[in-house]
């Protein structure tokens, strides 16, 4: 018999989603930084074996949204809950809020829910025992596991479990695919994981990048893209003086793409300005938000 499904990663910004997603599918699909928000689309990563198939689903943080951008990331979270098998409800084990409309919603479905208590190598075994069982009684139906994702510590538990979850099903996708983006969807967040390294306080959210080219040849690929910003004065904070901040944003990406894309790698940045682009639907569309 064969089994599939889609588990589909929820949780607030930065109680490490994508650190999970990334552990859960043994390649760095998800981008991370320590910032908030920095995962703003559905990305679907899938592990195959001979008798089962994972569609693991990292979603945008929750969050309330200021501007149609989050309008955007948050329907994003809707659709994971329209076609989810099980849903990994991701806790921070050191933050004191959590969505309780989420809570209530992921109660009241039929879908099962695995909690993964988080970051508990920052905390002590008594913090932990003692969340673990505010979550079982928040949470009476849901398998509570604690984990920590940055250091691969009960991977391989959560793992067994979604298997032992996972509805019998033929696989969704071809066995030899292991993500629904493409490449250049993937350029695209390097670049934009390195802004938000590099660059503080609004810059980096205020920016979209988009891959205009992507050519192949034989010994090396040739990428160019833009980096889209709202405001002129953001433009010459992403150049930096004598162009310095771009040239490093470059030169840290390419050794990413090269390493994922396992060639070599010739990168071209280009700045451009999108006026307010957050709450413009027409270019928010052209972005890929729908």
């Amino acid at each position: 018999m064969h089994k599939a499904g889609f588990v589909n990663i929820l949780g607030m910004p930065n109680v490490g989603k994508s650190t999970l997603m990334n552990a859960l599918v043994g390649d760095k699909l998800s981008i991370i930084t320590a910032k908030a928000q920095t995962t703003r689309h559905r990305i679907m990563g899938f592990v195959n074996g001979r008798d089962y198939q994972i569609i693991y689903s990292d979603t945008p943080g929750i969050l309330k949204p200021h501007y149609k951008l989050h309008s955007s990331m948050m329907k994003f979270v809707e659709g994971a809950f329209e076609d989810a098998d099980i849903f990994l409800y991701i806790i921070d084990i050191q933050d004191k809020e959590f969505d309780e409309e989420i809570v209530n919603k992921l109660k009241a479905s039929d879908v099962p829910t695995i909690l993964i208590l988080n970051k508990i190598d920052l905390s002590d075994q008594k913090t932990v025992e003692a969340t673990m069982q505010k979550w079982q009684e928040r949470l009476p139906a849901s398998d509570v596991i604690p984990a920590s994702a940055l250091h691969n510590y009960n991977i391989e538990k959560i793992f067994q479990v979604i298997l032992e979850k996972l509805p019998d099903s033929p696989a969704y996708f071809p066995k030899d695919e292991f993500t629904n983006k493409s490449m250049r969807f993937f350029v695209s967040e390097i670049i934009r994981e390195k802004i938000f390294i590099n660059y503080h306080q609004e810059v980096p959210y205020s920016t979209e990048v988009i891959v205009d080219e992507y050519k192949e040849e034989a010994k090396i690929i040739r990428i160019r893209a833009y980096i889209f910003v709202a405001r002129d004065s953001q433009k010459a904070i992403m150049l930096g003086k004598e162009g310095k901040a771009i040239r490093k944003t470059g030169i840290e990406a390419r050794k990413d793409i090269e390493e994922f894309v396992d060639k070599k790698v010739y990168l071209e940045l280009r700045v451009k300005i999108a006026k307010d682009w957050r709450n413009d639907e027409r270019q928010l569309k052209w972005f890929g938000y729908e």
